[in-house]
């Protein structure tokens, strides 16, 4: 969505989109495997008033995620939601001259007649995915023998752990 820097006022407006979740897509597929996958748009409200040059978005954006658990390997649904806030100053060529500031440093740029918000948008929702996908916190996982899913029963098969570095004790032990 993209908004005209002269019609943001003083006074506060709203407006919702649909951002489409293509590109985050793809994104996704050429970090590696794909853990995550956005199915449908992702509605965005926004609200947004400008500051002297200075601009304000402060919104939500709540969609549907298929998972991959990294533990059982099944997918799953859930419900990615979060609120944003950005704060965009106009662009005075700091950065190119690399005279860049610690304050410059926790806000945005933007340059022109307009600003775009769906790459601020669409950055906000890989931030806000779940470092590792689980289909819950509880998932047993898969069986290191048979490979079958534990969430699903006991597969039967003799659950025995042995660390090698503990053979001298066994040893002793005898």
């Amino acid at each position: 969505m993209k908004i005209h820097v002269e019609d943001i006022k003083e006074t506060e407006k709203a407006a919702a989109f649909v951002e489409d979740v293509g590109e985050i897509n793809e994104a996704l597929a050429k970090i590696g495997p794909v853990d995550y996958q956005f199915r449908g748009g992702v509605p965005v409200d926004v609200s947004f008033y400008r500051l002297g040059s200075d601009l304000f978005f402060r919104g939500r954006f709540q969609g549907d995620v298929s998972g991959n658990c990294a533990r059982c390997l099944e997918s799953y649904p859930f419900t990615l939601g979060k609120d944003f806030t950005f704060v965009l100053k106009p662009h005075n060529g700091a950065a190119e001259e690399g005279e860049l500031s610690e304050e410059d440093l926790s806000f945005g740029f933007y340059e022109g007649d307009e600003v775009d918000l769906a790459p601020l948008v669409r950055e906000a929702m890989l931030l806000a995915l779940p470092t590792k996908p689980l289909c819950r916190e509880d998932c047993r996982g898969l069986c290191p023998r048979c490979g079958a899913n534990r969430n699903a029963g006991d597969c039967g098969c003799r659950q025995e752990w042995s660390d090698p570095r503990l053979e001298v004790l066994r040893a002793l032990k005898r």
